[in-house]
């Protein structure tokens, strides 16, 4: 049972570290812009620059509409603030993987059955900053 709960303990202590560097990040001067934290997301407005730790990215899935032909996957992400929905498009859902540290600049944010769902939309770009 010691076993099983080590991965986990050196999970939280890595999202710890990582929670702790983006919150010191945030207050440096050199910044393009100032962090949004999840807390101060505001639906169906646009966003600056939102830094997140993805916890989960779902499996991909295909879309084929009117607006959107490609692939598509659902994640979830946090920072020191609380936990948001994340929307994968195209290429970025390669990318991104569970771990991840993610920052997503000029994006979107909406609500979806009651939560928050941030993505890049058409105009937006994600970085993965660290694995």
């Amino acid at each position: 049972m010691v076993k099983d709960s080590e991965p986990k303990k050196q999970r939280d202590l890595r999202e710890k570290s990582i929670l702790s560097h983006m919150e010191k990040e945030s207050k440096t001067k050199h910044s393009r812009s100032p962090r949004q934290r999840v807390s101060e997301l505001v639906a169906n407005q646009k966003f600056h620059r939102l830094e997140l730790v993805v916890l989960r990215r779902y499996p991909r899935r295909l879309v084929n509409s009117e607006n959107y032909t490609g692939s598509l996957a659902a994640a979830c992400g946090r920072d020191e603030t609380g936990i948001v929905g994340i929307v994968l498009w195209a290429d970025q859902v390669k990318q991104v993987k569970t771990g991840d540290i993610i920052r997503i600049e000029n994006g979107w944010c909406r609500t979806r059955n009651g939560e928050i769902v941030v993505s890049t939309g058409k105009s937006g770009t994600l970085t993965v900053l660290d694995r």
